[in-house]
Order: structure tokens, then sequence, then C-alpha cells
């Protein structure tokens, strides 16, 4: 039977269990042996990764050709648009080509805990909150999307991989999928 943990990653965390850099890992937040994370989340991004010891799993979450949609609560600068919006909802083109659509809508700000360190905010800047479902996983794509269309993302949270979710999971704790 494969194991398989959610984990709800914490900001300045690394999605690797070994650090040469004394940067925070996995290994200081999960004890189980023998699993690995089922992609990737940048240091600066929080929620949802999904660890595994089954190897067939661990691809079908990480490969986008299987195109397993991928949830993130994103507050970016700025008021957008619905052209900004549509945008995203069309695909942007960034350096390494165009995006496949992506799902978008506004919403509010979710309970979620306090970062740590607090995002920058500027008086004179309002933030949104956007919900963002995309089926791809390129490098940092969510946030070169969102500053594509001029809303550079403050804050990026992976609410969902496919059905699974944050719910329920503490920051820095893990639970049984």
């Amino acid at each position: 039977m494969s194991t398989v943990l959610l984990f709800n990653k914490p900001y300045g965390v690394l999605s690797q269990f070994t650090s040469q850099d004394g940067f925070q890992t996995l290994a200081d937040f999960i004890d189980v042996p023998n699993v690995y994370a089922a992609g990737r989340l940048d240091k600066t991004s929080e929620g949802l990764l999904v660890l595994t010891d089954d190897g067939v799993l661990q691809n079908r979450i990480a490969s986008p050709k299987h195109k397993l949609p991928k949830t993130y609560w994103v507050q970016i600068e700025g008021i957008p648009t619905e052209e900004a919006l549509l945008q995203l909802r069309r695909g942007v083109v960034l350096k390494d080509g165009r995006t496949k659509p992506a799902q978008v809508q506004r919403m509010d700000a979710p309970k979620v805990w306090p970062r740590d360190p607090p995002i920058r905010e500027r008086k004179s800047i309002p933030t949104t909150w956007i919900e963002m479902q995309i089926k791809e996983g390129r490098n940092r794509q969510v946030r070169r999307m969102t500053a594509a269309v001029g809303h550079p993302t403050l804050r990026l949270i992976r609410y969902a991989i496919g059905d699974w979710t944050i719910e329920g999971i503490e920051l820095g704790c893990y639970q049984n999928a």
C-alpha cells in the first residue's frame, strides 16, 4: 500500500529533505521514511505539497502530461481588470512560450495563517486575491503569469492538487491522504 502525505508547507521551507545552505527543509517537519515530494513549491510559496513513496503516483502528480489541476490562492498587487483576468484565462506569452489557459476568478481574502515574514504592502496600492487553476507546472509559472498581466504576486498558496486540499491541515503539519 502506498504512503501519501499531504503537507501544508510554510513560507521559506525548501521542497526537499536536504539543504547545503541552512534553510529549513521537509526533514524539519516530516519524519516518515522513503517519501518524496511529488512536484515542488518554491521556497517563497506556501501550501499543499503531496509526498509519496509510490514513483508511479509521484509521476502522475508532477508530470504536466497528466494534466492534474493545481489550484492556487494568489494575492496580487493592484486590482486586475476583466481584461487582465481574460488574458490569464486565455494563456499568456512567457519567455518559454504561451501558457495553457488558466481558470481564474477573484475571491475574498481566504482565512489563512499570517505569513512570516509578512508580504510587502504599499499604502497607495491595494491588493487583490484571485483563485487560479492551472494544469501545467512550469518554473514559477503563476508568479510569471500574474506579472505578465501587470499584477505581481505578493503571496502564493497552493490550495489543491486534484482533489487533495490543505483543508484542516495546520501550517507546518501533514496528514495521511
